[in-house]
């Protein structure tokens, strides 16, 4: 799974990433500081069955901070996108092609209104934060019209001639941009276009079946950023009406200052936590100390955490449905062959079943698979069982095999 961070240049997008992964991507406040997507390990914040089993855990591909695990997951930071990227404008189409490897989007706005289209600083509260939304949408939109148009002609001709399903021809052209068969199946639906004849499609219909296929195959959610400034609480609170959920407000600095002073053990903080707890006063000056107790009454009281770990938890968990798995080779010691406590975690799209599970930890596990053994109940179970989130996992398999 690999979660697309997108926006216009300059609206906290590197900032962004650099709270999520402690990285030291490229910063400013001017267009274009980013120019190459970079990439970035995140993490997915769960409550860890250490706590529920009462045991020691000692994590080897995820952390566990006093019952809470965070799981890695992987972000990409697209360089910043400016109207009319589609047809090359700012830098185009290679910005657009970055996102093909995304499987969800989270696009952070200035929510604060002091950025025009292109990323230039202007007087705050002038610019409507909802237009980058439309843009934003609208540019994705259009560069997947540009892929498919290249071959349109031949592919809803194929499809009446041959006699082969359209939703089947235009998977194996968008494969490339981690587009699946069910996404083109439900966008087809939804935008009641006539599969028959896929010739007679307008542009119109075209673009209004591009539009929900990217709802479907790039969802995308909304970071209202630097929303602790003047200003930007008023829009979030105008557009949370009209987008709910999908909105969150965010401030990456805030998120990035936070893991920076945890990071140093000045303060006891875990990422998305709804405060703080300074360790080390000494260490902070008068001005630090104002600046913490500033984004603790503007930020964290204020709604409940940064919003950099509810962006996340919520693309991942409620967009993708992806639930957690723990597998383990000692039943009774929930240990593996090294004897670590619940080592490790598994994100896996819910349906997964049994075998699918072995075979995502390894190939050899599937072939042999025998059953499992759902530890926490300790019921056994066979290949088809679906796993369900939190689930502790033992796999029989064929020794030998």
């Amino acid at each position: 799974m690999l979660i697309g961070i997108v926006g216009k240049p300059s609206s906290g997008k590197s900032t962004f990433l650099n709270a999520a992964c402690l990285t030291s991507s490229k910063i400013g406040d001017y267009p274009f500081t980013t120019i190459e997507a970079i990439p970035g390990t995140g993490y997915v914040r769960i409550p860890c069955v250490c706590k529920e089993l009462n045991v020691e855990d000692n994590p080897q591909n995820s952390i566990c901070i006093d019952g809470v695990r965070l799981v890695p997951v992987q972000l990409l930071d697209v360089a910043g996108l400016v109207p009319d990227a589609w047809k090359g404008r700012g830098l185009g189409n290679k910005l657009l092609d970055d996102l093909r490897r995304a499987d969800i989007l989270i696009h952070v706005i200035d929510f604060s209104g002091s950025l025009d289209e292109d990323g230039n600083n202007i007087e705050r509260g002038s610019y409507d934060p909802e237009k980058d939304i439309d843009f934003l949408s609208f540019e994705i939109v259009k560069w997947l019209e540009q892929v498919l148009k290249k071959d349109w002609t031949r592919l809803s001709r194929t499809s009446e001639t041959e006699k082969i399903p359209i939703d089947k021809l235009l998977a194996e052209k968008l494969t490339g941009l981690q587009i699946k068969r069910t996404h083109i199946r439900k966008a087809l639906t939804k935008s009641k276009v006539n599969i028959a004849i896929p010739t007679k499609w307008s542009d119109e219909e075209l673009l209004h079946f591009l539009t929900i296929l990217r709802e479907e195959a790039k969802p995308m959610i909304f970071a209202a950023n630097k929303i602790d400034i003047e200003g930007a609480d008023e829009n979030y609170t105008r557009l949370k009406e009209k987008y709910g959920k999908d909105i969150i407000p965010s401030s990456a600095l805030a998120e990035y200052f936070l893991r920076k002073y945890a990071e140093k053990e000045i303060i006891s903080y875990t990422p998305g936590d709804k405060d703080f707890t300074i360790l080390k006063p000494e260490k902070l000056s008068d001005k630090d100390n104002a600046s913490l107790e500033k984004l603790r009454a503007n930020i964290l009281q204020k709604y409940g955490s940064t919003g950099v770990q509810d962006l996340i938890n919520r693309a991942v968990f409620e967009i993708m449905d992806v639930i957690s798995v723990y597998p383990v080779e000692d039943q009774q010691k929930y240990t593996d062959h090294n004897g670590n406590v619940l080592p490790d975690v598994y994100l896996v799209p819910r349906g997964t079943t049994a075998k699918e599970f072995a075979g995502m930890i390894h190939q050899d596990l599937a072939n042999s698979f025998i059953n499992a053994i759902i530890v926490k109940t300790q019921r056994r179970v066979g290949e088809k069982y679906e796993l369900q989130d939190g689930d502790i996992i033992k796999i029989n398999a064929a020794e030998g095999q």
